[in-house]
């Protein structure tokens, strides 16, 4: 990690995700996605009123960045990304943490999300916080040969 990008990571802290943010976390959406949300879905997420939260760097960077929504009492992170310098660094599970206890902080008991079985990292990180695999859901994701399912994991929040 170059002297630039730990200086950014060292301030690092957390900031709602608002719709004026869109265009800095799609930059980072496209390089680490081969099939990425469209702003147009984080616009979306956010106009309905899910919680969306950036890991932004001292310069104001996106380090990471999460959305989830939540119904009754089961949050479903719906998106979470690392940005290419940051990712390997415990920075994924700093944002799953604090997406984990944000979702708690409003009522969540459970938190579901789908992930692409190829995605080892993640399943990786996921599975270390503690999701369990619960289902496999066919033909979810695009792919560039076809469609890949998606593993839906949940974990206890409380």
């Amino acid at each position: 990690m170059s002297a630039q990008v730990q200086q950014a990571a060292d301030a690092s802290r957390f900031v709602p995700f608002t719709p004026e943010r869109i265009a800095d976390v799609m930059a980072v959406e496209r390089r680490i996605y081969p099939f990425p949300w469209t702003s147009g879905n984080f616009a979306d997420a956010l106009r309905s009123g899910y919680s969306g939260w950036i890991l932004e760097g001292s310069d104001a960077s996106v380090i990471a960045y999460a959305v989830a929504m939540l119904a009754v009492d089961e949050a479903h992170l719906l998106n979470l990304g690392v940005d290419i310098p940051f990712q390997r660094q415990g920075y994924g599970a700093r944002m799953l943490d604090w997406m984990a206890q944000t979702m708690r902080e409003y009522g969540a008991a459970t938190m579901l999300l789908e992930v692409r079985p190829s995605n080892a990292a993640a399943v990786h990180l996921y599975r270390n916080y503690g999701f369990r695999t619960i289902g496999r859901r066919r033909g979810y994701y695009p792919g560039h040969h076809g469609r890949e399912d998606a593993l839906v994991m949940r974990v206890r929040l409380r």
